[in-house]
């Protein structure tokens, strides 16, 4: 017979549920629109349940963001501890790409809006960094341990490879008939073609990359 729930175990439901709340409504209205009261709400609780392991809704936010770059950490990972070269590994973590969904637009739409909210709030911009440098810590770490000679520090050229797409995907929020879901994959190829980090056909793939401390990664 399976015995009651603990305290620990209840209190980590109660978190679980405040998170998938507030990710369903920050994705569909925005952050500055979603209200506590609305979170508490829409999980089915009262808002002391939403003080009670959130310090603030930016807090709340922030636990919505780091399971979303558990995930995406982990699915870039996969792809590239299975991709046969690190060009093709890099190029199958683009969205739209090879069977990958499209990015969520109503979560990139609150991601931009959380991150100019960040920019004018400097307590934020440390918490919001480490978050944000995983995936580029990451890719920097398969740079390096691709072994290819570089023309730059790794992290500089992940983070210019991650800038690009990531502004291709505010682009499409505005402009869908412009940046086609091919676009990313195009312009990262011209990227290579002109030297910038030159991701080899043949260089292979970093699959050891897991938050590496080598150059380049771990740094957040």
């Amino acid at each position: 017979m399976r015995s009651a729930p603990t305290r620990a175990e209840r209190q980590a439901r109660t978190r679980g549920d405040l998170i998938d709340a507030a990710e369903r409504l920050f994705t569909a209205q925005g952050f500055h629109a979603t209200s506590l009261d609305a979170v508490a709400a829409e999980a089915g609780f009262t808002k002391g349940a939403v003080y009670s392991n959130f310090t603030s809704k930016e807090d709340l936010f922030f636990a919505v963001y780091e399971r979303r770059v558990d995930s995406r950490v982990a699915e870039i990972e996969g792809i590239l501890r299975e991709a046969p070269t690190l060009r093709e590994g890099v190029e199958r973590t683009i969205p739209g790409n090879r069977g990958r969904p499209e990015t969520d637009d109503g979560w990139m739409a609150v991601f931009f809006e959380f991150w100019a909210h960040v920019l004018r709030h400097p307590e934020l911009r440390e918490r919001f960094v480490i978050q944000h440098r995983r995936v580029i810590d990451l890719l920097a770490a398969a740079l390096v341990e691709s072994g290819q000679a570089l023309p730059d520090d790794p992290t500089k050229l992940a983070t210019a490879r991650y800038a690009m797409q990531l502004g291709l995907q505010l682009e499409r929020l505005t402009q869908p008939d412009l940046v086609d879901e091919r676009l990313g994959l195009r312009a990262g190829r011209l990227m290579d073609e002109g030297g910038l980090d030159g991701l080899s056909d043949q260089a292979p793939a970093g699959r050891g990359a897991r938050g590496s401390t080598k150059q380049g990664a771990g740094r957040a």
